[in-house]
């Protein structure tokens, strides 16, 4: 399912994490003895720390339910459980690539493997991008201007962090939206690329020639993608309420721990306000997980809200319940899904080869909401 490179690339950007994780548990902890630390931690409500972790999965199933939803407008009758293993497959494979970029691929080859056509699962990848991004940028946009003092005065320097976040996610934004708006112009484009690329020698012309061909297919479903947007304006609206409650069960993580210490002077609008700007400002980076980054962020940010003796074990928890543990869940639900991948299907390379073949030329048909076409 997965080739020998991206297995070892994945395995890198797993050690990457950990590492990552190891070293910035040392600093936070530096001088202190482990003892200490667990102290901390077991300082914080359990009851709150349960909210968190309910607020994690919210976010998790929040994807679910847009999944479940517009597979719903194709007709297509899925579990909401199965549309559950698709989120934390995405989240999973997210979560370990730079810029979350091997999460929506990874979806779509399982969503396959169920039986969902590559035309449906584009289409719906595609819109959860764009929207996803948009929240983003909206919410950020607006605690912005509505908190600027409050933000300027606990950025300090990182500013300039944001700033980048925001014209990374504006410019991947806008990208979407031209492939999914001009797909036949945005597709012409791409082809010229490769060919420059191939003139300059910079890709082999026999590399070139599939990779047009592979470009093709995919703008195939990219022009049917965009007729059913512009007649679906209706599902994009709902799917866009649906995807700011799942943005938001998340960014109130970090309210949850605050009140998990019972600590008070900082609203909930103001800690949401900074949770919101962190996430414009790394989630574009090419850092697996952005990790290290996100962490250093949260310090700065949070310095002014929690004390200096309950920052580290915060972001403990908050990164434990929102990363950590996402991975860990999201790699068990993977591996349990692979393996009954291949009972189900078998290590038959030869069967896997003519399956990809036939998922290639396939150029599945995206029906309106209302009437199934096949």
């Amino acid at each position: 399912m997965i080739d020998i490179n991206k297995k070892v690339k994945y395995t890198i950007n797993v050690l990457f994490i950990a590492v990552v994780g190891y070293l910035t548990f040392r600093i936070l902890f530096a001088n202190r003895e482990i003892g200490e630390i667990m102290r901390e931690l077991r300082r914080a409500d359990k009851l709150w720390l349960v909210i968190g972790a309910v607020s994690v999965f919210c976010f998790i199933a929040g994807e679910s339910v847009i999944i479940k939803y517009m597979l719903w407008l194709f007709k297509e009758k899925v579990p909401f459980v199965r549309c559950l293993k698709y989120s934390f497959i995405g989240f999973f494979y997210s979560y370990i690539t730079p810029s979350s970029s091997g999460g929506q691929p990874a979806q779509m080859v399982y969503m396959k493997k169920d039986g969902i056509y590559y035309g449906y699962s584009t289409l719906i990848m595609l819109v959860i991008a764009v929207v996803y991004k948009a929240v983003l940028v909206l919410l950020g946009l607006f605690f912005y201007i509505f908190y600027h003092s409050y933000v300027i005065d606990h950025v300090g320097n990182y500013i300039w962090l944001i700033y980048l976040g925001f014209l990374l996610n504006i410019a991947y934004i806008a990208l979407l939206l031209v492939v999914c708006l001009k797909p036949l112009w945005s597709r012409k484009m791409g082809i010229k690329a490769i060919n420059l690329l191939a003139r300059l020698h910079i890709i082999k012309p026999e590399k070139s020639e599939k990779m047009i061909a592979r470009l093709t297919r995919i703008f195939d479903n990219y022009v049917k993608a965009s007729k059913y947007i512009k007649d679906n304006l209706r599902s994009l609206f709902t799917i866009t309420v649906i995807t700011v409650v799942q943005r938001m069960s998340l960014f109130l993580l970090t309210w949850i721990v605050y009140k998990a210490y019972h600590l008070q002077g900082t609203t909930f609008m103001q800690i949401v306000a900074l949770q919101v700007l962190i996430g414009v400002a790394v989630e574009m980076l090419p850092l697996p997980g952005a990790a290290g980054i996100t962490e250093a962020c949260f310090i700065k940010f949070f310095e002014g809200v929690f004390t200096i003796d309950l920052i580290s074990p915060s972001i403990l928890l908050n990164r434990g319940l929102s990363f950590y543990a996402v991975i860990i869940i999201g790699g068990i639900v993977t591996l349990g899904t692979h393996l009954i991948n291949i009972k189900r299907y078998g290590r038959d390379t030869d069967k896997e080869k003519q399956q990809a073949e036939l998922e290639q030329a396939e150029v599945a048909e995206i029906p309106t909401a209302d009437k199934k076409e096949r």
